[in-house]
């Protein structure tokens, strides 16, 4: 076993690593090269193909080729080292990176929240962590402004999504335009082999990559890291051969003097050219992304000691082999390999065009998860295919969704120039949405001046909106489809939330008081039958409507009640001991309780088959914390929230703990909950449908009544905490909104 898994296995969090010994910093940042960079790495492929493929001509002075690599230099080192390694990497949350880090640093610092259920025990959270210098008036002002403007939460809530569907999209082009580019190389060796056969073996491939993903990437991960390393070593020191052997004088093109010359010369076609040069950052926002899973020190080394210089003189071989061989364009990247280890360096760029296709559609996977935990996407089954490394799963629909896209788009444009021009639009989307979330997070969680972040979003985000309006540029030559794309998901996305929202709204409004149900069971002829009853709700208090329209139409229900709310919390992972909060329903000798189980939106909502028993034996250590320090009704609470008025503050249970439950038999309730669970245990689940009310809009109709409705239909019901279909009883309920 790796020092990796070791730690994982131990317990040891991605942000605790940075005190481990530094040779196991070394060895994480080794294997975060087969994790990490593997999308970035293979940009070399097709940057200078995608760039000059378009009318910009070249002249004698090789002007043209010293500004475009000037132009590759400076944005690798401006966006990928200097934003990227040494700002946004810092902004961490609790280790874990990516666009739903930062909206989540957000939503918990300015209460920026648009999950239901948020309490203030939720803050109490090991992970929650909020503290920090005081408020500065920028900071104080920015909070004020999202809470007096819902307005504008929603509409970064819709920011965030539309980039998160971007790097969905960025999830369907690279494994195409990355396999492809790499297959075409064989054409230099067989110039009579037809275009059909190229995509023929890279749609071949990408079969054979998606068919592999149910097995995990753990299980080929040790095969990861040494490709791209070798792929690395192979590109620097062909570079190394081609710029002495060349042109030396290359290196006049690191001064940024000739971007300027290169747009003045090129003009129009110069700045629409710029749309092939944003591919050289492509997969960056990997690195950002994939901190989880390491620690920010060894992605760093990784990225300034071996990828940084690697590329960075793999561009500039390149660059020189072009200014002697202007016919050889749009066949650079092969042309410029040495005959004597052609082959060999086409096998590797093969394998690591797979490996950083592999590893967007990982990245891919945990976006859709984190899309469903934040009720932003339908319910998927999401398995987690390794039991020692955290965060690697694979979905099912999700992976044979992307592999039809994919090979739709292989097929239908079969340009990888085209493609590059798709995929720079969706890079450098991705890119804006993260530096204007950081300008955020620099006012409101970091305290800094309101300069420093408009310093920040003026430096970066002009150079990322060049690079978009180049990119706007090339719609019409493939460019409409990470838009297209992203628009469909982001729909998808939004409509969820929305009617998601709506069925919480419906819940909370309708909620039954529990005196009206103590109340009314005698003229109902209400009667408790022997068991537990286990009621999933989606609210945190009060009594759910679908448990009200279950005892009026079957007035009956089990001597032990406990609702169930599974619900999410705005931070990447709940610990174990931390899970459940228990509390009691009405008065002791209505025996119902509530049961809240917390989930981060990194963490895989599923429990074990065990959960019953670590139910009922949170349940009894409730009950005699409760019998042990008494409690004092809660004044000042709302009618409609009637437990509130015999429910103690929320109790922590160890979720994780599985005590025998034979403390406390001599207990008289707890051996009412003890007889109630040999009896059997029933799961009620509401199956409810959504309707938009007859007054609501054309589009409310079409939202909730066809796209709504369609996704509820056909997507999975919630898959939580192994409920026996044997023990299951469903509830039906429609509910306007």
């Amino acid at each position: 076993m790796n020092p990796p898994e070791e730690l994982m296995e131990q317990g040891i969090s991605p942000r605790n690593m940075q005190k481990v010994s530094y040779t196991t910093v070394l060895t994480l940042a080794y294997q975060s090269l087969g994790v990490v960079y593997g999308d970035l790495s293979t940009s070399p492929l097709y940057v200078y193909k995608t760039t000059f493929s378009g009318k910009l001509s070249l002249h004698e002075d090789d002007e043209e080729i010293f500004g475009v690599l000037s132009f590759i230099f400076w944005t690798f080192t401006l966006i990928a080292l200097c934003k990227y390694v040494f700002i946004v990497m810092l902004a961490d949350d609790n280790g874990e990176g990516g666009t739903f880090a930062l909206y989540s640093l957000l939503c918990r610092h300015a209460r920026l929240s648009i999950l239901p259920n948020q309490e203030i025990t939720d803050e109490k959270l090991s992970e929650y962590v909020t503290e920090g210098t005081t408020d500065t008036w920028q900071s104080s002002a920015l909070k004020l402004f999202f809470n007096k403007h819902p307005r504008f939460r929603k509409g970064l809530l819709v920011f965030v999504l539309f980039g998160t569907c971007m790097a969905i999209g960025d999830g369907v082009l690279t494994p195409a335009i990355s396999v492809l580019s790499a297959v075409s190389g064989i054409k230099l060796k067989f110039t009579e082999l037809h275009d059909n056969y190229v995509v023929i073996i890279s749609c071949v491939l990408l079969v054979g990559l998606f068919s592999l993903q149910h097995h995990g990437t753990h299980r080929v991960a040790f095969m990861f890291a040494p490709i791209v390393t070798a792929w690395l070593l192979c590109i620097s020191g062909i570079g190394i051969y081609n710029i002495f052997h060349w042109n030396r004088r290359i290196f006049h093109a690191l001064s940024p003097v000739y971007m300027l010359k290169f747009l003045r010369s090129t003009g129009v076609e110069g700045w629409v050219s710029l749309a092939g040069v944003v591919l050289s950052i492509t997969g960056v926002e990997a690195m950002f992304a994939n901190l989880g899973h390491f620690s920010p020190l060894s992605i760093k080394m990784a990225f300034t000691l071996l990828v940084y210089p690697s590329l960075v003189i793999s561009y500039m071989g390149e660059a020189a082999f072009l200014s002697k061989h202007h016919e050889d364009i749009q066949r650079s990247f092969y042309k410029a390999i040495p005959e004597a280890v052609f082959w060999p360096v086409f096998i590797i760029a093969t394998f690591a065009s797979v490996v950083g296709s592999q590893a967007v559609i990982s990245a891919t996977f945990s976006i859709i998860s984190q899309c469903c935990a934040l009720k932003c996407f339908p319910h998927v089954k999401i398995v987690h295919t390794s039991s020692k490394i955290c965060g690697q799963i694979y979905i099912p629909e999700v992976n044979w969704m992307l592999m039809c896209l994919c090979l739709a788009v292989t097929i239908g444009l079969r340009d990888t120039n085209m493609m590059g021009h798709a995929y720079g639009l969706a890079v450098t989307t991705v890119m804006f949405v993260t530096t204007c979330l950081m300008a955020l997070v620099m006012i409101i969680v970091w305290k800094k001046r309101i300069l420093n972040a408009v310093a920040f979003l003026m430096l970066f985000g002009s150079i990322e909106l060049i690079y978009i309006s180049a990119s706007i540029s090339k719609i019409p030559e493939g460019g409409w489809i990470p838009v297209v794309l992203s628009l469909i998901f982001m729909g998808v996305t939004y409509i969820w939330n929305y009617g998601t929202m709506m069925k919480h709204q419906f819940d909370f409004e309708n909620m039954v008081s529990i005196n009206r149900i103590v109340c009314l069971g005698p003229s109902l002829g209400m009667v408790r039958v022997p068991g537990i009853g286990l009621v999933y709700a989606n609210l945190v208090t009060g009594i759910p409507p679908v448990f009200g329209h279950f005892v009026t139409n079957l007035p009956a229900f089990h001597k032990v009640l406990i609702f169930v709310c599974v619900k999410s919390v705005q931070v990447p992972h709940v610990r174990g001991k931390e899970r459940l909060l228990i509390s009691r329903v009405g008065p002791k000798e209505c025996g119902m309780f509530r049961c809240i189980v917390r989930y981060g939106y990194k963490d895989l909502q599923q429990e074990t088959c065990n959960f019953e028993n670590i139910l009922v034996s949170s349940i009894l250590q409730f009950v005699e914390t409760e019998e042990e320090c008494p409690l004092k009704p809660i004044t000042g609470c709302s009618s409609a929230d009637a437990e509130a008025r015999y429910a103690p503050d929320h109790t922590f249970f160890d979720s994780n703990d599985e005590e025998n439950m034979e403390t406390s038999l001599s207990k008289d309730e707890s051996l009412r909950i003890l007889e109630a669970k040999e009896s059997g245990v029933t799961y009620i689940l509401g199956h409810s449908h959504a309707k938009a009310k007859k007054s609501s809009s054309f589009f409310k109709k079409v939202a909730i009544d066809i796209v709504y409705a369609f996704l509820r239909k056909n997507c999975r019901e919630p898959d939580v905490l192994n409920v026996p279909h044997t023990s299951l009883f469903e509830v039906g309920m429609i509910y306007y909104v």
